[in-house]
């Protein structure tokens, strides 16, 4: 007899889930049990680190990964994580274990009451299988549908029971199933669109998050070359949808409205790809776009091409549909947008503090060209996008809803996902805390992540906000006495703890040329 657990494992294999990110409870130990010696179980001490290193590990591989998580609450542990995963499209198959089947009526304990509600709307779909012999299937579903454009996580709660049972017949048919959604634009509007930008006066090209997720830096790159147009990131941006040492690229744009219309308001048309038409974040009441500028709007998300409040949108395959404008065009006449310029000297700090844009300056000298950076450090965010390059895709990783607690477990999924690359996550004091006991998984499994602590004592980017919003005197804005250094060494990882400049340079070379993980605690200026 095939049992659903063994269809399952057969199942995952097939579709190359056979890392699992988890944290164990009794509802899910009769999915755990004879655990497959082929797969990889990565345990985390809370599911907000479960779910964060899966999420950097679907990301960096570009494909969906599992997780495992506890009934109810572990699902409600990991659903700030899941905040960002949705905002990101990360493709994850999340699963919960359920109380037996039989007995969920009386609600026992680990009873997961009306399980396919509790985690919307943070995830696409959200399941809980009719009958043991329909898991499989809701899980083949759940990965085509974390797989479909725009990909995101789904979740699927299943009785424990299930797992002994007796498979469907014709299982396996699920295991060589593809279903793709990839679609390019009909020739008529490919060629609409390059002419639009051929015609312009001054075009201006907008990249965002499911740029680098398709991997497609290369055709916004050709096209900007062509077009001879400058090139910015959309507010806030995940991942990097352009090559920070690219000639055309401008910066990273502000994420007010008012803001936004102003720096666009030179430009006659606006094309966006792969980002929503915006992403805002403090209140700045102005144009949404400067009065005699088109907009065209190219996303693989339904959802932000209707709530767009400007332009033309087109709903297609990212790559696809830059790969064929960029061919369809031709080279302009118009002359090459000015250069970005160079950021100032870093100002040397009086105190044993180091500025945040000497952290930066640093990295960009020591660090591999090929590096990756994971970013929470939300308040010199600025900084580093003016002061690192970054050129190869997958170099840059940030929490798109902005929910803490992702630095250090996305550093590690990542970081697992891409062995050949070294993962260095930037991470404000703040924000470390939310999620510290990743630091246990990555000396428990050696994963060679530097985590970089800016610690200034304070939630920085709190404290910007406070300015603005003329709320000065509220509680709860610093974070000081925290010994990163005697947290790590705790949970088994090497640190050191630095306040120069030229002690930063030399602990991060030492960092470096290890396999090991390793934090770094560097005492900065308040920004």
């Amino acid at each position: 007899m095939t049992t659903v657990q063994v269809a399952t494992f057969e199942l995952l294999r097939a579709k190359g889930l056979t890392t699992i990110f988890g944290n164990p409870g009794s509802n899910e130990l009769h999915f755990l049990k004879g655990f497959p010696s082929d797969f990889r179980y990565v345990l985390g001490l809370h599911e907000g680190v479960v779910l964060g290193m899966a999420d950097g590990f679907a990301q960096a591989k570009r494909s969906p990964a599992f997780v495992n998580l506890h009934a109810a609450a572990g699902t409600g542990n990991a659903m700030g994580a899941l905040t960002n995963a949705i905002a990101t499209h990360s493709p994850l198959v999340v699963t919960a274990g359920q109380q037996v089947r039989t007995t969920m009526g009386y609600e026992p304990m680990l009873t997961n009451v009306d399980a396919p509600s509790l985690p919307r709307p943070l995830v696409k779909w959200s399941y809980e299988p009719a009958s043991a012999q329909d898991v499989p299937r809701a899980l083949s579903q759940a990965f085509h549908m974390a797989s479909l454009a725009p990909t995101g996580p789904v979740y699927v709660s299943i009785p424990y029971d299930d797992w002994a049972e007796e498979a469907a017949d014709q299982n396996e048919l699920l295991n060589a199933r593809r279903v793709s959604n990839r679609t390019l634009l009909p020739a008529d509007e490919i060629e609409s669109i390059a002419a639009r930008l051929k015609a312009a006066r001054n075009p201006v090209l907008v990249v965002g998050t499911d740029v680098d997720a398709a991997a497609a830096q290369r055709f916004a790159a050709n096209l900007a070359e062509k077009q001879a147009l400058s090139v910015w990131i959309a507010p806030r941006p995940a991942r990097l949808g352009f090559p920070t040492t690219h000639p055309n690229f401008r910066g990273v744009l502000p994420t007010g409205m008012a803001s936004i219309s102003g720096i666009l308001s030179q430009h006659d048309l606006v094309l966006v790809v792969g980002a929503p038409v915006f992403r805002y974040h403090q209140h700045e009441p102005g144009l949404i776009i400067a009065d005699g500028t088109e907009l065209i709007h190219i996303t693989c998300d339904p959802a932000e091409a209707a709530r767009a409040p400007v332009g033309d949108a087109y709903v297609a395959d990212i790559a696809l549909t830059l790969e064929a404008i960029a061919e369809l065009a031709t080279r302009t006449d118009r002359p090459a947008p000015p250069r970005r310029p160079k950021p100032a000297p870093a100002a040397k700090s009086s105190e044993r503090a180091v500025h945040p844009e000497q952290v930066f300056d640093i990295l960009a000298e020591v660090a591999p060209r090929d590096a990756i950076y994971v970013d929470e450090s939300t308040s010199t965010t600025n900084e580093l996008w003016d002061r690192l390059p970054m050129e190869e895709p997958g170099s840059y990783y940030f929490p798109g809803a902005g929910g803490l607690g992702f630095g250090i477990p996305v550093a590690l999924g990542v970081q697992l996902a891409c062995p050949d690359r070294r993962v260095i996550g930037v991470i404000g004091d703040g924000s470390a805390n939310f999620a510290i006991t990743g630091l246990w998984t990555a000396a428990q499994e050696n994963i060679p992540a530097i985590f970089i602590i800016m610690k200034n004592g304070t939630y920085g980017a709190l404290r910007w906000f406070a300015n603005v919003l003329q709320a000065q005197d509220v509680p709860g804005l610093d974070v000081p006495g925290i010994d990163f250094c005697a947290l790590a060494n705790a949970y088994g990882i090497k640190a050191a703890s630095v306040s120069t400049p030229e002690d930063f340079r030399s602990v991060l070379g030492q960092a470096l040329e290890q396999s090991k993980p390793m934090l770094i605690e560097v005492t900065t200026s308040i920004n």
